[in-house]
């Protein structure tokens, strides 16, 4: 038996539609880390890029266990004496809580070139509004996949 090698002409990428509104951080970031990368698939490939298009709304509506909330994130702005730190909960209240969303799935990514290919399909937005109507997105529901995808 051969393996099964796609081309690139015989990929089908849909879009699918998920609402962060009271999942688990963790659990929803390796779902989409799924879906992007197509190993969801039968005929997943792993040097393409085959995964699906994922639009993520209520971002900032995500939850968070334990004391992750607290959870200090330091960067480096690159000067001297420039290490800088805020925890997951004001970055959450902030000006830009997708953030959270986007770092976690691509830290669920490998680190090469594909991954960051295949980064730019997810589109995170903050509220429950999203300019993808066009696409008509199918709708994958989180919370009833398993009841831990959820915290009350």
């Amino acid at each position: 038996m051969k393996t099964y090698t796609m081309t690139p002409d015989q990929i089908d990428k849909k879009w699918i539609l998920i609402d962060a509104e009271g999942v688990v951080l963790g659990r929803l970031a390796s779902i989409v880390a799924t879906r992007l990368r197509g190993k969801h698939k039968a005929t997943f490939t792993p040097h393409m890029d085959m995964g699906d298009n994922v639009i993520v709304i209520n971002a900032d509506k995500v939850q968070l266990t334990g004391k992750h909330r607290d959870r200090p994130v330091y960067w480096h702005t690159g000067y001297p004496g420039g290490i800088k730190s805020r925890t997951v909960g004001q970055i959450l209240e902030g000006k830009h809580p997708e953030r959270v969303v986007m770092q976690a799935v691509k830290r669920m990514l490998p680190g090469n070139r594909l991954s960051r290919k295949q980064m730019t399909n997810l589109r995170v937005y903050a509220g429950a509004e999203h300019p993808h109507d066009a696409q008509s997105p199918e709708v994958l529901d989180v919370k009833s996949m398993n009841p831990k995808n959820t915290r009350s």
